[in-house]
């Protein structure tokens, strides 16, 4: 048999290497499965390592930096105007992202885990043909699918490797720093590279289409950033973006929307407009598996699809797009197949935003209880009462809790500013485990620190918080 024609046969398939991928593989292995895990990348990590999560992180970080030495100044201590050597920083993005996928390779081949470089597409329930691979055909008992989510595209203009409309992965790819940036869409993804690219020099423009910024989460936690984003980010809400054109030396946007220049010139565009499954290139219609009209993939508790054979997790079965999520999902996935009892139940999923300020949140939100009527508690503890934030030079943060106002069981937490990302997992974990409020309030957080934001926002269910002064009856 020549190569191209090559088959095999394996307990589980996972096709898909991102987070859900390779946690659904590694679990599987560790209980004792035989793992073939499948991806066009020659090595695990998906989008999230290669592209998304890890790359834009290593940016955002650096964006960081730069902020802190300008802001530094009003403490006592001047840097210099930053010189950006874009070599090198593509070189540090690189770096990380080598030694992680490195860690993941190594992992695979301690476990046992077969790797193959390919794209897959079923057959049937039970085997899949790979194109652009040494193999032609894989027959397996069960498999996952992990094929996470794609880029939407502006309507009409698909990506172009090197285009100067670009997708995410592409202004990550960081080809040179433009001097005039358009982002389409103020969500997460927009607003963290706007505020990256800000940073490094571009002068960055956002279109939301919304009444405001980051749709969905709730407005006393944008605020804080919204009012720090317009200090350097030309911010336009209600507006669209009509027709777009790309030229040699730049695009021509055509802007609908008040209070904005109508054509205007900028050196790349990034569409953030949203993301769908990757779940149209599978040829799902030869399995059993059923799809919304979206293309997302429904499964249930144990992640299994229409099609007993077949599980699916992370961004292609639905739900918040979150790296987290889907490791959790992978993990249940690989019980289930494995004939545990395992189910996917989780009350809490933390989120982040890694702008400056950063915002993190998990559990129900305020916005999202007003809209289903639940009546609840909000308390809320300003960080310009905190120590810690004032040495940071970081007093506009805010640390918000959400209790039901008969039990003080806390249902949701959310916070804004500087290092909100770590405030999160003490709230993840309360919402999780039902903590009430008192539970908060009564354990001691360490001084000075931001956690201590926390106690003293349960503090006030209780009626007295230290660092703000009771209203009188």
């Amino acid at each position: 048999m020549v190569m191209g024609e090559l088959e095999q046969e394996t307990g589980l398939l996972v096709i898909g290497s991102g987070p859900g991928g390779y946690a659904a593989a590694f679990r599987a292995a560790d209980l004792g499965l035989d793992v073939t895990m499948v991806d066009p990348q020659p090595q695990p990590g998906g989008v999230c390592l290669f592209s998304g999560c890890i790359p834009s992180k290593t940016l955002l970080f650096l964006s960081e930096l730069i902020h802190d030495a300008a802001r530094s100044e009003h403490m006592g201590v001047a840097f210099g105007p930053p010189r950006i050597d874009l070599a090198a920083l593509r070189g540090w993005k690189a770096e990380v992202i080598g030694s992680m996928a490195g860690g993941l390779t190594s992992l695979c081949r301690q476990r046992g885990i077969q790797l193959l470089q390919g794209r897959a597409r079923f057959e049937g329930s039970h085997t899949v043909r790979l194109q652009d691979s040494e193999l032609r055909r894989v027959t397996f008992k069960h498999a996952v699918i992990a094929t996470g989510s794609e880029t939407i595209p502006y309507p009409g203009r698909p990506f172009v490797p090197g285009g100067r409309i670009m997708d995410s992965a592409g202004a990550l790819a960081l080809a040179d720093i433009p001097e005039t940036l358009l982002i389409i869409g103020g969500g997460y993804v927009g607003l963290e590279l706007g505020t990256a690219f800000a940073a490094l020099g571009s002068r960055v423009t956002v279109v939301e289409m919304a009444q405001t910024l980051l749709p969905g989460v709730d407005r006393d936690l944008v605020a804080p950033l919204q009012r720090r984003l317009q200090a350097f980010v030309h911010i336009h809400l209600q507006t669209r973006v009509a027709a777009l054109q790309e030229r040699d030396d730049g695009v021509d946007v055509l802007f609908e929307g008040p209070g904005i220049q109508a054509e205007q010139r900028f050196d790349r565009v990034l569409v953030a407009i949203g993301r769908r499954p990757a779940s149209t290139e599978l040829d799902l219609a030869r399995t059993g598996v059923t799809t919304d009209e979206r293309g997302f993939i429904l499964v249930d508790e144990q992640l299994r699809t229409a099609d007993p054979a077949i599980f699916a997790v992370g961004d292609v079965a639905g739900g918040m797009m979150l790296a987290n999520k889907a490791s959790r999902e992978g993990k249940v996935a690989a019980e289930a197949i494995a004939g545990k009892s395992s189910a996917y139940d989780v009350r809490s999923i933390p989120a982040i935003i890694y702008t400056d300020p950063q915002i993190a949140w998990c559990g129900l939100t305020e916005d999202q209880a007003r809209a289903a009527g639940i009546d609840v508690k909000v308390l809320r503890f300003p960080w310009k009462f905190s120590g810690r934030a004032h040495t940071m030079g970081a007093p506009e943060g805010l640390t918000k809790l959400i209790a039901d106002p008969e039990t003080g069981r806390i249902v949701g937490v959310g916070a804004v500013g500087r290092g909100a990302e770590g405030l999160i997992s003490e709230g993840s974990l309360a919402v999780e485990m039902g903590v009430l409020a008192e539970d908060m309030a009564l354990s001691l957080h360490p001084h000075p620190t931001l956690s201590e934001t926390e106690g003293e926002a349960a503090e006030l269910y209780l009626g007295s918080s230290t660092h703000i002064l009771a209203r009188k009856a």
